[in-house]
């Protein structure tokens, strides 16, 4: 059953995903080479208990950290670690903020020093593909128009799709429905409503869109060891527009590349 939320609701998702933006801008400053990931999972979750808003993924299923921490060929889910950054390296970094009652979630893909041009191709078209499909994501159409928007955009420039991993709903839980394939036909799945909150979060592989789960039951790897990247946002559905409430502004700020 999908949950429509009310407008003061949606303002109260907005505050979480505010806490969350300036979260991921702190650990922005703090990525480049040589850096532990754990030490940035360390960063975020005390940034976002300093702001009073609890880490969404901490003790979710059992998940031991603030922050899924996905490197090179791992497409979600990745744990922090003591592994150190290096040059050519690219890092996902996937966060959610729990505030007032309610969660907000999104997620970045980082170059790390000098990375190859078909793995710089690969991020700019896996986060042009989230606005892409953001902008199918309107009162009216349906959630079939988003997915197929990301699709034929990625596909088009020879990447694959990761089908077994979607977007969601959410809001007073992390994962809501409806899910939010980054894949389908247009006109189909369910309509898009007043009210409505999703994530949206292309998962975008240079080689096969085939997926590989480890052993610790929760790191997810492309299947040819060939990178993959990650880009998300919580948007909000209104009659009169589409409001995304997530915010990379702050990462962007922080880490030039």
């Amino acid at each position: 059953m999908i949950n429509y939320k009310t407008s003061e609701e949606v303002k109260l998702i907005k505050e979480s995903a505010d806490i969350l933006a300036r979260a991921h801008g702190e650990v922005a400053k703090h990525i480049k080479e040589g850096v532990k990931t754990s030490f940035l999972d360390k960063i975020a979750e005390e940034f976002i208990r300093d702001h009073n808003g609890v880490p969404s993924f901490k003790g979710y299923n059992g998940f031991p950290a603030s922050l899924c921490i996905s490197v090179n060929e791992v497409v979600v889910h990745g744990f922090p670690s003591e592994y150190e950054l290096k040059d050519g390296d690219i890092i996902s970094v996937d966060c959610g903020v729990f505030h007032q009652g309610f969660h907000s979630d999104s997620a970045y893909t980082y170059p790390i020093g000098e990375v190859s041009p078909a793995v710089k191709a690969l991020l700019k078209a896996t986060k042009d593909s989230l606005y892409v499909g953001i902008e199918q994501a309107v009162f009216g159409k349906r959630i079939g128009d988003v997915g197929n928007a990301i699709q034929k955009f990625v596909e088009a420039k020879g990447y694959t799709v990761v089908r077994e991993l979607v977007g969601h709903g959410l809001g007073r839980n992390l994962h809501e429905a409806p899910e939010v394939p980054n894949y389908g036909k247009k006109g189909s799945g369910p309509l898009l409503k007043d009210g409505m909150v999703i994530a949206i979060e292309p998962m975008i592989n240079l080689g096969t869109r085939n997926i590989v789960q480890e052993r610790d039951g929760w790191t997810i790897r492309t299947a040819d060891r060939k990178p993959s990247a990650h880009y998300e946002h919580t948007v909000a559905i209104f009659e009169d527009r589409t409001e995304v409430l997530t915010s990379h502004k702050y990462i962007e700020e922080n880490f030039k590349f």
